[in-house]
Formats: C-alpha cells, sequence, structure tokens
C-alpha cells in the first residue's frame, strides 16, 4: 500500500464530512427562509473552518477519545484498518448523499474503526471499552437532549422574537462554527493517526487542524442541497423563530459534548431539535432517516472489515 493513501482517504473523509454532515447547520435557516441557499452555504464554510481550525485549541479531548476507541497490533496493521475504515465511511456518506440522507460520519467513523480493528483478529477485546461507552452514550443522549432543548427553547421564546430570522442567522452561523469545532477534532484525531502521530505532538497538530478546516471548508462549500432541503424543509414546517430554536438546541448539545470530551453526531443532535421545535414532523421523512441511521453501523462496520481483509 502506498504510503500517501491514508492521507488521501483522510482528506476525502473530511471533505465528505463537509459535503454531507456541515448542511445540516444551514438546514433550518434555509428551510424557514432566513436565508437564500447559497449564501448560508457560504456562511458554513467560513464557520467551518473557523471552528476546525480553534478546535485543537478549544476541544482536545474530543480527538484524544477517538485516537483511543481502537488499538492494533502494530502500526502496519493501524494504517491498513485505518484506511479500510475510511474507505468505508466515503462510500456511505456519497451514497446517502445521493438519496439526501443526513447520516452521522460520527456513527460511520466508529463503526469503521470496530469493523477494521475486529478484521485484524483482535476481536472485542481491540476495542477501548471506556472510551466507546463515551461515544455511544454521546450518540445515544444526542436525539432526546437535541429535542428536549429545542423544544425548551420553543417554550420560553413562543412568538415573542422580533425579526427571528435575524437571530436565526447568527444561531445558524454558531452552529456550523460548533459542528466545525467537535467534527474538525474527530477527524483530525483521524487524520493524525494516518500520519502516525498524535495530539500530544503540538507541531503536526496545529497545521493538520488547518488543513483539516481547509478540507471540510471546501467540502462544505460544494452544497450538500438534498440534505438540507431533507433536513429544513421536508422534516417539519419551520417559521424563522421555530429554526432558531432548534440551532440553539443542537447547539447547546454540541457544545456541552465538545466541553466534555464526547464526540457526538451533529447529524443527530440537530434532526432531533427541529422535531422539537418544528411544527407537524413528518412520519415518512423521520422513518427514512432513521432507518439510514440504523443501516450505518453495520453498513459501514461491514464494509471496514470486508476491506481490511482484502488488504492485510
Amino acid at each position: 500500500m502506498k504510503s500517501a493513501l491514508p492521507r488521501l482517504l483522510a482528506l476525502a473523509v473530511i471533505f465528505v464530512n463537509g459535503w454531507t454532515d456541515a448542511p445540516n447547520a444551514i438546514a433550518t435557516a434555509v428551510g424557514s427562509g432566513a436565508m437564500p441557499f447559497r449564501r448560508a452555504v457560504g456562511m458554513a464554510a467560513v464557520c467551518n473552518f473557523t471552528g476546525a481550525a480553534l478546535s485543537c485549541l478549544l476541544f482536545p479531548a474530543v480527538a484524544a477519545t477517538v485516537e483511543e476507541l481502537a488499538s492494533f497490533p502494530s502500526q502496519t496493521d493501524g494504517i491498513t484498518a485505518l484506511s479500510a475504515a475510511m474507505l468505508a465511511i466515503v462510500l456511505w456518506g456519497a451514497l446517502a448523499w445521493r438519496f439526501g440522507l443526513p447520516t452521522s460520519e460520527s456513527h460511520a467513523l466508529l463503526a469503521g474503526l470496530s469493523g477494521s480493528a475486529i478484521a485484524l483478529g483482535g476481536g472485542l477485546t481491540a476495542l477501548n471499552g471506556a472510551a466507546w461507552i463515551k461515544t455511544l452514550a454521546a450518540l445515544a443522549l444526542s436525539i432526546p437532549a437535541g429535542a428536549a432543548c429545542a423544544r425548551l427553547f420553543r417554550r420560553l421564546a413562543g412568538d415573542r422574537l422580533r425579526r427571528p430570522e435575524r437571530w436565526q442567522r447568527l444561531a445558524a452561523a454558531i452552529t456550523a462554527l460548533l459542528h466545525g469545532a467537535q467534527d474538525g477534532q474527530k477527524f483530525l484525531a483521524l487524520l493524525l493517526l494516518a500520519e502516525g502521530a498524535s495530539m500530544g505532538d503540538g507541531r503536526r497538530a496545529l497545521p493538520l487542524a488547518l488543513l483539516t478546516a481547509a478540507v471540510m471548508a471546501l467540502g462544505t462549500a460544494c452544497g450538500g442541497r438534498p440534505i438540507v432541503e431533507k433536513v429544513g424543509s421536508e422534516l417539519a414546517d419551520l417559521s424563522p423563530a421555530d429554526g432558531l430554536c432548534a440551532d440553539l438546541g443542537a447547539g447547546t448539545v454540541l457544545l456541552a459534548c465538545s466541553l466534555l470530551g464526547l464526540p457526538v453526531s451533529t447529524t443527530h443532535a440537530k434532526v432531533a431539535a427541529v422535531c422539537g421545535a418544528g411544527r407537524g414532523a413528518s412520519p415518512r421523512v423521520m422513518g427514512e432517516m432513521a432507518g439510514a441511521w440504523a443501516l450505518t453501523f453495520p453498513v459501514c462496520g461491514g464494509l471496514a472489515w470486508l476491506f481490511t481483509r482484502l488488504m492485510i
């Protein structure tokens, strides 16, 4: 295997994250009419870059948790398994984008790393139980927490806000910033692992954080319109006030998990927040998203396992 392959795959995963996951941050602002699509995409790209670039200073514990998820027998095996996991994530992300489904790249990352680690013969002992409990707990709690926080903000705000579209634009920018900080750390950890480094190597972490930020912003700038439409328009009816409360709810979850060093899904938090703040959530769209989320782990884990077996 060429040494450049793991780096290229890591960058591809980061790009796909910006392309398919970052649109969740602006979906409500576009769906409620607070911002036109292209302007929202540009804002999200800038905010994603800023959040990801600052992430190694703000929330380094998130990357440390990702680095601890799995162990590999040797560095060579680790690079092989990592490459297989990243290839699975890229394929799954592209497939989900094709159908406009907001899947969780965080969920895909966990599945890919676990499938690859198991494929090397270590079984479940290759997984770090403590890191997994923290990560799975954050993913599971992000859904009820996102819905509850958004509903609380909706109850507090009601319809009393003046010019809520102005506040929603600000809230969407903050959500995109927090997405960049949270996912920038997760995928910076991938890039560091591909380079054979870790968060403890500050001289390498900072330039790689900037590279992660730039690639994520490039992916975000490509749009992800099908996902924006699915979350912002088809999932529920949103007024600017509803969208603002959804952004505040999702942002609260992202910030809390980032401060605690917990990898969390922007997709899960934002979709749950839309259902909590919006009106008339569509059972059909909710079912499609739940089905995609349920398939993420077995599909990504299975693909990573298969690719690892083919590579070793």
